[in-house]
């Protein structure tokens, strides 16, 4: 499975559970607004709660653990993030790190391909595994009484994995057919993987997570096993553990398995190239006669959380909220509800980086509209706050969704586990993650505004454009 979008702020963190960055679909209703003193208290507590029940340590080898207590149900969760993603390849090696996802799955000789998926499966539990920029990580949810079994798998095949071409080479295969179904065949996919490729032009950004066509039919055995033995390393990984456990428990299972695991390699800094400032406005336009909606996508180079200054990713999060986060937000209430020419539009903050975010408008047209009227639509949006600002209605209203989908996230012990995970993947710390409804709290008007005229400029952007293909026109 391939996750491009990671984390990027609680609110559109949330959100990526439940569709993907590409999804053009009309926005979904915000709960209703409630008064701030009783949303915001219980956020605070939460908050607080939540970070006395935290334990982290870190083992001899290097391999750091977090646990995150959770005792409503009898349920646990194991994640193991390597912090390592496709921003991390070699070049000419794109897709790699995709691709040592798949093979993580073929077995070691304690346990054969198929053995640990079994195992998790006959006791009724989940898995699953992500290929991001920057990290890869893999989980399992299964009943809380198994956790030292899959602890024991999982530290298994972080030392023992056992490739030969006969496990390589038909697997190779299979992502080249995942990335035919799921980006060669989907005209949206295409466009953006375009887009990317023109807003990155200098950083591994630009470059698909699973691979460039032409590249990944080169990846080989010898480049999988370089790549595993260089970073499938505990001293490269967190081990995140959710649920139905205690921290000693968790400890005592920690020494028994992830512990023998010798620290095997020295990944050593995470040097990679810089994206440029950007000078001028840059467009995409892609037409497919399987193009039935037209629709149109703009992404903005901005700083993620790992590297804005100040409050600056905050502001960006409460500003794509309140540019279009949903049924309350400028771009609905003036594109949709007022004048009835979209048929969805919406905005966000993709802030979750080691290196640079994105912050991302896009929308589609309704009935006899047209892409041109969507644009200027929000460009007009776009226009009033970065000439007028926000109110401070606006912010606290904002600043109340935000306070929600904190609340709502601590209901889902995987969504929890995998923020917390993709966090200390690109930078951040455990307690970056728990101090940010606090952060969000500091945010001030003025903070939005002047992120809205510092990153929402023509120069920073690329626009691209979803088109049905003209009659007459034939496909290259």
């Amino acid at each position: 499975m391939i996750s491009k979008i990671g984390t990027f702020g609680i609110a559109a963190f949330a959100a990526s559970l439940l569709m993907s960055a590409a999804n053009l679909a009309t926005a979904q209703e915000a709960p209703a607004p409630q008064p701030q003193t009783t949303v915001g208290a219980t956020a605070t507590s939460e908050a607080k709660a939540e970070e006395a029940r935290i334990t982290t340590f870190t083992l001899p080898n290097g391999l750091e653990v977090v646990v995150l207590p959770d005792h409503r149900a009898p349920v646990v969760t194991q994640m193991i993030w390597y912090k390592v993603g496709s921003a991390d390849e070699a070049p000419g090696q794109s897709g790699i790190a995709h691709f040592l996802e798949h093979l993580m799955f073929k077995g070691t000789k304690a346990h054969p391909e198929g053995a640990f998926s079994k195992a998790v499966s006959d006791i009724g539990g989940e898995e699953n595994a992500f290929t991001s920029y920057d990290y890869t990580a893999y989980y399992q949810q299964v009943p809380s009484d198994a956790l030292e079994m899959v602890m024991g798998f999982e530290a298994d095949r972080m030392q023992n994995l056992i490739l030969d071409d006969a496990a390589v080479l038909p697997e190779r295969n299979v992502i080249l057919e995942e990335r035919g179904m799921r980006i060669d065949n989907d005209p949206g996919a295409q466009l953006s993987e375009a887009s990317q490729a023109a807003l990155f032009q200098n950083s591994p950004y630009g470059i698909p997570v699973i691979g460039w066509r032409g590249e990944m039919e080169k990846l080989s055995r010898e480049m999988a096993i370089a790549f595993y033995d260089k970073y499938y390393t505990p001293n490269n990984a967190t081990l995140l553990i959710a649920g139905d456990v205690t921290a000693e428990r968790v400890r005592q299972l920690a020494d028994a398995t992830f512990a023998k695991v010798p620290r095997r390699a020295e990944p050593g800094e995470r040097i990679r190239p810089a994206e440029p400032e950007p000078l001028a406005a840059r467009t995409v336009t892609l037409t497919d006669p399987k193009v039935t909606q037209p629709s149109m996508q703009r992404l903005y180079l901005v700083p993620s959380e790992t590297t804005a200054e100040g409050r600056e990713a905050e502001a960006l999060d409460v500003l794509a909220d309140i540019l279009g986060g949903g049924t309350t937000s400028r771009l609905y209430r003036s594109l949709v509800s007022g004048q009835g020419i979209a048929a969805g539009v919406g905005a966000y903050y993709s802030g979750t980086a080691l290196n640079d975010g994105q912050f991302i408008v896009y929308g589609s047209p309704r009935g006899a509209a047209t892409i041109d009227a969507i644009e200027t639509g929000i460009n007009a949006e776009i226009t009033k706050i970065i000439e007028k600002g926000i109110t401070a209605d606006e912010l606290e209203r904002a600043k109340n969704r935000v306070r929600k989908n904190v609340i709502y996230l601590r209901d889902s012990q995987t969504a929890m586990a995998r923020r917390y995970g993709a966090a200390v993947s690109t930078g951040q710390t455990i307690e970056d993650v728990q101090k940010w409804p606090e952060r969000i709290e500091a945010v001030t008007v003025d903070d939005v505004n002047a992120v809205a005229r510092k990153y929402l400029q023509p120069k920073r952007s690329v626009t691209g454009y979803l088109k049905p293909q003209p009659d007459g026109d034939k496909r290259s």
